[in-house]
């Protein structure tokens, strides 16, 4: 049965993109524009998040807060896909709960490895 991941990211292109190359690697993607929408596609078949931080309505690490609030969410594991580089952002993330952070521009294969390792 293949997993399902949720790509959260406001950019359609950057979607796209990471939609492909997980879709290639064998994976079911869900996607969402911002951490509002992603929050209403929480239907508990999720089994790894893919997140932008900077986005609209709700930022990447305030939907990762709430993820990890939820019980089924509690040990998913949660990629950030972002332009951030800083050390304290990814610290931030870290403490939220994110188990990756890759910088874009990114390598999909780069990626698809990080989502092959977390999601078992």
């Amino acid at each position: 049965m293949s997993k399902t991941i949720l790509v959260v990211d406001d950019s359609g292109s950057f979607r796209t993109v990471v939609k492909l190359a997980l879709m290639k690697a064998g994976y079911t993607v869900i996607e969402a524009v911002d951490g509002k929408d992603a929050c209403t596609k929480l239907d508990g078949k999720i089994n790894l998040i893919v997140c932008d931080v900077n986005m609209p309505n709700m930022d990447g690490l305030e939907f990762l807060r709430h993820v990890k609030t939820i019980a089924a969410y509690k040990f998913t594991p949660v990629i950030m896909l972002t332009t951030e580089s800083q050390e304290a952002k990814k610290a931030e993330g870290r403490a939220a709960g994110a188990k990756a952070w890759i910088t874009k521009p990114f390598q999909p294969s780069q990626l698809v490895d990080a989502v092959n390792k977390l999601c078992v």
